[in-house]
């Protein structure tokens, strides 16, 4: 099939579009298949020179444009165009279409900066310059948290849901084809498994709590999770790093990082292998605080859990997937659905919405 003829297709056909912190990932969907992706790995000397991240909205839309033109796809041959929905406001599960309100406070970053950020606003761009609708799909802000998961015991710092939502839901949701059920008649544990970790309780079709991946539950390849709180108020104010210094240290070069120099498993696998005690017992740990966080999630659903689903890159490492295993499959059956499908996850998001089988939600 010509790659422009999708118009004519009785399939719907969507540009999915996902920038991340060191890449810009995008493809092309026609139903159910996968007709085109492309990633490109943004080097640190290519970001350098912005100084916000919506400073990079015009480097990552012309990377995008010109690699379909080379391709020889064509905006007009979609139905739609999906991105990536970025910090906004708290907001429930499902897709949304993107509104003026929600460029605003993306271009404004309100709820913080994030690559996430940019997705909505050129989807919006490529989506105009046709006539076609532009969408998001469970953003990071996803927040279906029961109110009793949102107190923290101190009123100035309530718990807020910030999490791998968009890969969480699409895999709840496949697992629960896989099961013959749907995704609201099952109790699921998630537990995504990436550069941060979220693990979340799905009860009905909604993630009733989680732990916020940028600063709590288990340390990461390079973020330190929940940190002791006396000692964390202790290094704040002891003149030893500047906010700015601090800050970076919790979410971008803590845990494994912070630790052993590497953000990669596979590295650190390397060296526990060659006897490497310390890479071992750091692989153990963070092995040994995703059972524990899944654990307490079991205790929300009052242990009825039909699956735990371990996801995200890390998803492929026997070694840390055995040795959750080995802790929680007492709770329930595990299941390992390893890497992420963000771009399919966004594209099916809006191919529900146009087949009728979602309704839209309105960003308000």
């Amino acid at each position: 099939m010509n790659a422009n003829d999708g118009q004519q297709s009785n399939l719907l056909r969507v540009l999915a579009i996902n920038p991340g912190a060191t890449s810009t990932k995008f493809g092309v969907f026609e139903g159910d298949a996968k007709l085109f992706t492309h990633t490109v790995e943004h080097a640190s000397e290519d970001l350098t020179s912005f100084r916000r991240m919506f400073d990079q909205y015009q480097y990552r839309l012309d990377l995008i444009v010109n690699t379909l033109e080379t391709v020889g796809i064509r905006l007009n041959s979609c139905n739609a165009v999906a991105g990536r929905g970025g910090l906004l406001k708290p907001l429930a599960g499902g897709t949304y279409e993107v509104n003026e309100l929600m460029v605003e406070d993306l271009k404004k970053a309100e709820w913080g900066e994030h690559a996430s950020n940019l997705g909505a606003v050129i989807a919006a761009y490529l989506a105009k310059q046709v006539g076609i609708p532009a969408f998001i799909v469970d953003p990071v802000s996803v927040d279906e948290m029961e109110d009793v998961a949102r107190i923290s015991g101190l009123p100035d710092l309530p718990r807020i849901s910030m999490s791998h939502a968009l890969n969480m839901k699409a895999v709840a949701r496949k697992i629960s084809r896989d099961m013959d059920k749907k995704y609201e008649d099952v109790s699921l544990i998630v537990a995504h498994l990436g550069s941060g970790i979220s693990v979340a309780p799905h009860f009905r079709g909604r993630m009733i709590d989680v732990n916020n991946a940028k600063e709590e539950g288990p340390f990461a390849p390079d973020r330190c999770g929940g940190l002791p709180s006396g000692l964390l108020t202790k290094l704040c104010f002891s003149g030893k790093y500047s906010q700015k210094e601090l800050e970076s240290k919790m979410i971008r070069t803590g845990g494994l990082y912070a630790y052993l120099g590497t953000r990669d498993v596979r590295e650190a696998e390397k060296l526990a292998a060659k006897g490497y005690e310390q890479a071992e017992l750091l692989l153990q740990a963070m092995a040994y605080q995703v059972a524990k966080e899944i654990g307490a999630m079991a205790t929300v659903l009052s242990g009825a859990v039909d699956r735990i689903i371990l996801t995200g890159g890390i998803a492929y490492s026997a070694k840390i997937v055995k040795a959750i295993t080995d802790r929680v499959q007492y709770i329930a059956p595990v299941v390992v659905a390893p890497g992420e499908e963000e771009l399919e996850s966004l594209a099916m998001g809006a191919i529900r919405v146009l087949r009728g089988e979602e309704q839209p939600q309105v960003y308000t």
